[in-house]
C-alpha cells in the first residue's frame, strides 16, 4: 500500500469518523504473517499477544489467522471468547492471577496456564482439584541473562516473571507433585522491542540451551515450547526495519537439530509476539486545533494527545524520550520543525518535540505511525475527560467503525456528542 493511497484512507477515516482516531490496516497485517510463515518455514506457531491490542473486531480477524492468543488477564479472555476463539487456543501469562481468574479460566477451559511462580502453582492445582480437572500449564522461565539491544529486559535481574532458571531445579520438582496440573511445555520471554537480528539469534540460542537443559534434568518430553518473540518495529526515525531472514539463516538449524532430538519429535514450537504483528499496521491520526509561537518555538495542538496515546508521548518505558515517526497527511512543502502537543492540561503531553514535517496549519491531519500495538490500550483515556477516539479498521477494501472505548454508559443529560465539520467534540 503506497503512501498516497494510506493518506486517502486516513483522510477519509477523519471526514467521517473524526479525530482523534486509530486506524488499523489488515493488508500490513496479512502479509507480516505470511513474511514469518515464509522467513521461518512454518518452524513456528503464532501466537498474538492480546495485551498488544485487545480490539474484539482485531480479534476476531486474527482468528483462522494465527493458530493461537496469549492472555493477560480474565478480562482478555473474554474479549477473545466474545471474538470467537476457542479457549484451548489461549494461554494465560502474567504475575499476579488472582484466584477467580484462575478459577474463571480453568472452568472455562483455557489451553494452558502459564505459571510464574510456585505460589501461583499451588493456588490453580487447589482450584483444578475443587472442579474436578486436570489443569495443562507452561512453567515460565526468567534467565540468568538477556543479550544486549532489546528494550525491556525480563532476565538476568530481579524480576516478577517467571521462575528464576537456577531456582528451576528447587520449583520444578513441586509443581510436578501437583496432581491436578499437567505440565506441557516451558516458556520463555526475556526481553521485547530487539531490532538486532543478532542479539535475537542469541537470545533464542539461549532459549534452546535452557529448555534443552530443564527437559533433560526433570524427564519432560515437552508438549509446548513458548519463545518470546522479542522481535522490534522502527518506531523513529532512522531506526533500521528487522530483517528476519539473517535470524532465520542462524536459528532454523538449531530447531531442527532440536526436533531431532529424543523426546522433543512432537514438540510444537511457539512464537509469542504481539507489536510485530500490529504495530506497523496501525495510525493514530490526530488534527491540529491551533498553532502558536511560544519564545521562538512554532507549537502545534492536537485534538490527541498523551490521553489517547501514551508511548508516543514517551511515557511507556522510554529511557530517553524520541519521536515517533510521524507524517502531516498529504505531505507538503517547506519543511520545518514543530512541536506537537496534546489537549491536557499538563506539560508532559507531549507527541513530539522539534518534529521535522511540512509546515502544519489550523485544521491539518498528522498521524504517528506504529500505533496499532501499544497505543490505546496503554493510555490514560479518561484522564481530564475528553471523549476517546475512534478505531476504524481497513479491511477488504472498506472502513469499518471497531471503536471499543466508549463514554459513560450513563452521562448527564446535556451533554451530546456531535461531529461537526469531521471533528468530534463535546457540545453544551
Amino acid at each position: 500500500m503506497t503512501p498516497t493511497v494510506t493518506d486517502a484512507w486516513l483522510r477519509e477515516v477523519a471526514n467521517l469518523y473524526g479525530t482523534p482516531s486509530f486506524v488499523y490496516f489488515t493488508d500490513p497485517i496479512q502479509q507480516r504473517i505470511a513474511a514469518l510463515r515464509s522467513a521461518f518455514r512454518d518452524r513456528f506457531a503464532l501466537s498474538f499477544a492480546v495485551k498488544s491490542n485487545p480490539n474484539p473486531d482485531l480479534l476476531a480477524w486474527l482468528a483462522g489467522r494465527v493458530p493461537f492468543l496469549d492472555i493477560s488477564s480474565i478480562g482478555e479472555m473474554r474479549l477473545a471468547l466474545r471474538a470467537g476463539w476457542d479457549p484451548a487456543e489461549l494461554s494465560f501469562t502474567g504475575p499476579g492471577k488472582r484466584d477467580f481468574e484462575l478459577a474463571a479460566a480453568i472452568a472455562d477451559g483455557v489451553g494452558e496456564l502459564i505459571l510464574e511462580s510456585v505460589r501461583e502453582a499451588r493456588a490453580a492445582d487447589a482450584i483444578a482439584r475443587s472442579l474436578g480437572r486436570v489443569q495443562p500449564v507452561l512453567i515460565r522461565i526468567a534467565p540468568q541473562s538477556v543479550p544486549k539491544g532489546f528494550g525491556d529486559q525480563m532476565a538476568g535481574r530481579p524480576c516478577a516473571f517467571g521462575i528464576d532458571a537456577e531456582a528451576v531445579s528447587e520449583a520444578l520438582p513441586e509443581i510436578l507433585r501437583l496432581s491436578n496440573l499437567r505440565v506441557v511445555g516451558l516458556h520463555i520471554y526475556s526481553g521485547t522491542q530487539c531490532l538486532n537480528p543478532a542479539a535475537i539469534v542469541e537470545n533464542y540460542r539461549g532459549f534452546l540451551g535452557l529448555f534443552r537443559a530443564i527437559c533433560r534434568d526433570h524427564d519432560l518430553a515437552p508438549a509446548k515450547l513458548v519463545f518470546g518473540s522479542g522481535l522490534g518495529v522502527p518506531y523513529h526515525d532512522g531506526d533500521t526495519p528487522l530483517d528476519l531472514e539473517p535470524i532465520a539463516r542462524a536459528i532454523l538449524p538449531e530447531l531442527d537439530d532440536l526436533r531431532a532430538t529424543p523426546g522433543f519429535g512432537r514438540t510444537r514450537l511457539v512464537l509469542e509476539l504481539g507489536r510485530y504483528l500490529v504495530a506497523e499496521a496501525g495510525f493514530f491520526v490526530t488534527r491540529i486545533v491551533s498553532i502558536k509561537e511560544s519564545r521562538g518555538v512554532r507549537i502545534a495542538i492536537c485534538d490527541g494527545g498523551m490521553n489517547n496515546h501514551l508511548p508516543a508521548s514517551g511515557h511507556f518505558g522510554m529511557v530517553i524520550r524520541r519521536n515517533y515517526a510521524m507524517h502531516r497527511v498529504g505531505g507538503g512543502e517547506p519543511i520545518e520543525k514543530i512541536d506537537l502537543v496534546g489537549p491536557l492540561c499538563t506539560s508532559i503531553d507531549r507527541l513530539a518535540a522539534g518534529a521535522v514535517l511540512p509546515r502544519l496549519e489550523e485544521g491539518d491531519l498528522v498521524a504517528v505511525h506504529n500505533s496499532g500495538a501499544y497505543g490505546l490500550t496503554a493510555s490514560p483515556i479518561h484522564f481530564i475527560s475528553h471523549a476517546p477516539p475512534a478505531e476504524l479498521m481497513v479491511t477488504d477494501g472498506a472502513i469499518r467503525d471497531v471503536t471499543r472505548f466508549f463514554a459513560d454508559p450513563n452521562p448527564e443529560p446535556a451533554l451530546p456528542l456531535a461531529r461537526v465539520g469531521g471533528a468530534r467534540r463535546d457540545v453544551a
